[in-house]
């Protein structure tokens, strides 16, 4: 039995493939990036942040939008010091708040806008700009003069991304070079990428589904990414036809908004896909089952978090069998399912979810009370309710601190959530806890429709087909529903917004 080799630096995952092969896209201009090119960029980006004083374990923030800056100065960052994008829509008081938790060296921004990220960064740290000359290469404006840079080694801190913070301030999560390098080795061989292929990065890369999933997998892979400013659905097709795209990875949002603007048969472009990944949130069986018959090509749902480097477990493309309704089985790395006291529980017994392997993070910076939750015998917890069938499928139940409590009865929200959306006139669904005096938590639920229902209509839906307790006592019919940047809904704000109702 011979043992991995080692996980390769984010330095080194730049030299997987020969210097002419075309790393990276950018199909608004038209540039074609080189591995060369790209080494050679990223070590110019790095001995500017080293000219302006970046030295290991020095946060550089990043508020760039999609394309090369974002990617070589993500690289570079995490060379010089550690990387820490942002998103760029962000407001003054979360840039605020993420430089000084972070604790941010500078921050790396775009010539022109950025005002919020500007008047943040005012006193707390220097604003750096970062600039493409007519060529398309990427200089960081920084000063003349020459300081020493080091290769990282595998078990520096590469990236530093905060949690959603669903239930209270975001934590800080550390990703080193080895836990980033593990997480694209797992997953360039879960779908057995090869310089063949090429991905469309259509997620942000100021989360770690785009960075990882998109981007650093298949520059280990030795492919090519196309790389858009941003998810534009009116030219996605011609993108996919014009660059020869064989996979992206997206949200089930994305996914659902490319449905709604398929047109008449298959798209042009779709037959050079070999597959489509879906993570980052629950995707439906009927979105999933749809996406297959329109687009004529296998869907992959994954699973996925910011504590785990992204990718822990995932369907298999063909001949492989994969289980709609499942996120996979385990792709390089150890999971389980646990009871509360932390016992291993048996096929089909559902309880948290847990997960072990060098791409998970070793714990929250600053944080011992999360740590303290978040580990057992090793053992990260996610937070997520599934249980692993017999044949090593995980099926994910919904968020353990999102089950409703209706006196005493556990119900899972994913499952309502199904129900509603297969009503002909449902698009999107939502369900949660709301107070109830009787009970403890009643159900209700928010709807988005594509069609004419009223209340009433959604509620004899769901009583046809869920028992009587599990059925939303109260359906709000809504223009639409809160998600976060990245696309998950944010089930919380939803409960919060009417549980006073």
């Amino acid at each position: 039995m011979t043992s991995e080799p080692p996980a390769p630096t984010l330095l080194e995952l730049l030299h997987a493939a020969p210097g002419a092969h075309t790393a990276i896209v950018l199909p608004e201009s038209g540039v074609r990036v080189t591995y060369d090119d790209l080494r050679a960029q990223v070590m110019d980006a790095t001995r500017a942040l080293a000219a302006l004083g970046v030295e290991r374990g020095d946060r550089v923030a990043l508020a760039l939008p999609n394309g090369l800056p974002a990617i070589v100065c993500f690289l570079a960052a995490s060379v010089a010091g550690t990387a820490a994008p942002l998103n760029p829509a962000s407001r003054e008081h979360e840039f605020a708040f993420y430089l000084e938790d972070t604790s941010a060296r500078l921050l790396i921004l775009p010539p022109d806008g950025a005002a919020e990220a500007r008047r943040a960064a005012g006193s707390r740290c220097p604003a750096v700009t970062v600039r493409t000359d007519a060529a398309g290469r990427i200089r960081v404006d920084a000063p003349q003069r020459s300081a020493p840079v080091f290769p990282p080694a595998a078990d520096d801190v590469a990236l530093v991304l905060h949690t959603s913070g669903s239930t209270g301030l975001p934590k800080r999560v550390p990703l080193t070079h080895e836990n980033l390098g593990v997480s694209a080795r797992n997953i360039t061989a879960t779908y057995a990428l090869s310089p063949v292929d090429t991905s469309l990065c259509v997620m942000p890369l100021f989360h770690v589904h785009g960075l990882v999933a998109s981007v650093l997998s298949t520059l280990l892979a030795g492919g090519t990414v196309v790389v858009p400013p941003r998810f534009n659905p009116l030219g996605f097709w011609r993108t996919v036809r014009d660059h020869r795209v064989t996979w992206y990875s997206a949200v089930p949002t994305i996914h659902q908004v490319l449905l709604g603007r398929r047109g008449n048969g298959r798209p042009a472009g779709a037959e050079h896909l070999r597959f489509i990944r879906s993570c980052s949130a629950a995707l439906s069986t009927e979105v999933m089952a749809k996406l297959e018959s329109d687009f004529g090509v296998p869907v992959l749902e994954a699973y996925g978090m910011t504590e785990a480097a992204h990718q822990m477990a995932s369907n298999l493309p063909p001949p492989e069998r994969r289980k709609p309704g499942t996120v996979g089985v385990g792709t390089g790395v150890q999971i389980s399912v646990m009871d509360g006291a932390g016992r291993h529980l048996e096929a089909s017994q559902a309880g948290e979810v847990v997960t072990k392997g060098p791409n998970v993070t070793r714990g929250y910076e600053n944080d011992p009370q999360a740590n303290a939750s978040a580990f057992t015998d090793g053992w990260f917890r996610t937070g997520d309710q599934g249980l692993i069938d017999p044949d090593g499928y995980l099926r994910l139940v919904g968020r353990i601190k999102e089950l409703i409590n209706r006196g005493g009865e556990k119900i899972a929200p994913l499952e309502i959530d199904e129900v509603l959306r297969a009503h002909p006139a449902v698009l999107e669904a939502v369900s949660f806890g709301v107070p109830d005096v009787t009970w403890g938590e009643e159900v209700a639920a928010a709807v988005v429709l594509q069609a004419n229902a009223t209340e009433a209509d959604l509620v004899r839906h769901c009583r046809e087909r869920i028992a009587d307790f599990k059925c939303p006592k109260t359906i709000h019919i809504v223009d639409s529903i809160p998600r976060t940047a990245t696309g998950k809904i944010q089930r919380r704000q939803v409960a919060a917004t009417f549980s006073g109702d």
